[in-house]
């Protein structure tokens, strides 16, 4: 009887490593190249501007230098707004408030050209100070922070109060500054609460100086940053820090 079993015991494992090689022996069919590849979505045609820096044709121009109408007054976001154009620059003029753009964004890409005043006055915070305020709220810092002091989540290229830049690609009072902008705006359920935080990606002068960073709120001066609710879509706001920074050369791309 044992035998038997033995027997039967050494005849399913032979039939099992006979299967075992079997199985081997049948690789699947190569894989096409077809295989992994597809035709659809098609990616939508855009031109791009003439240059590194010029809007490509489905940008949506803010500021070309020739008048203010993308722009209105932060105050009451309906007024003219009363800043200056100088030989095509938008120059910051004092005690006349931020202004904001008369379109609202959420998710873009955004490219902003600025310059510090040529003229020295003060030094940190009050030097060559500006705000490029994404929705309004977000806070990527304009400043002349070239040979200035202050603190590093305060300097040009940074998320204000938040993350400062990855590294200093400024260039001197005088000489144009460009950031292009990767935004993705927050998101909130129909109670309010935030359920995808906004992230932001910087290069300033072709300087990787923010990461996709996720912001931990709206920018705040004084106090931790906390979300509310707000809409999918904002203006997007430049400050009047009291400065005249100049800027040139705004567009967007709703993404």
């Amino acid at each position: 009887m044992k035998k038997t079993n033995l027997t039967l015991a050494l005849l399913a494992s032979g039939m099992m490593l006979s299967s075992l090689a079997t199985a081997q022996e049948k690789t699947p069919p190569p894989m096409k190249p077809e295989a992994t590849e597809f035709y659809t979505p098609v990616p939508p045609r855009v031109t791009p501007g003439a240059n590194n820096t010029a809007p490509p044709s489905d940008a949506i121009v803010l500021f070309d230098g020739s008048n203010l109408n993308g722009f209105v007054s932060a105050r009451d976001g309906s007024s003219p707004a009363e800043w200056t154009i100088e030989n095509g620059e938008l120059v910051v003029t004092r005690g006349k408030g931020d202004i904001q753009s008369k379109i609202p964004f959420g998710d873009a890409q955004y490219h902003v050209e600025w310059s510090a005043p040529t003229e020295i006055v003060g030094e940190g915070q009050g030097r060559g100070n500006s705000g490029f305020f994404l929705m309004g709220l977000y806070e990527v810092q304009v400043l002349d922070s070239y040979e200035s002091k202050t603190y590093t989540n305060g300097q040009a290229g940074s998320i204000y109060k938040q993350f400062p830049p990855l590294a200093m690609a400024l260039r001197p009072p005088g000489e144009w500054n460009y950031y292009d902008i990767i935004f993705k705006a927050p998101r909130f359920n129909k109670d309010g609460i935030l359920t995808s935080p906004a992230t932001v990606t910087v290069l300033m002068n072709g300087v990787l100086v923010q990461n996709h960073v996720v912001l931990r709120g709206p920018t705040e001066y004084i106090g931790i940053p906390n979300y509310k609710a707000h809409p999918e879509e904002l203006p997007i706001k430049l400050q009047d820090h009291g400065n005249p920074v100049r800027f040139r050369n705004i567009w967007v791309r709703k993404l």
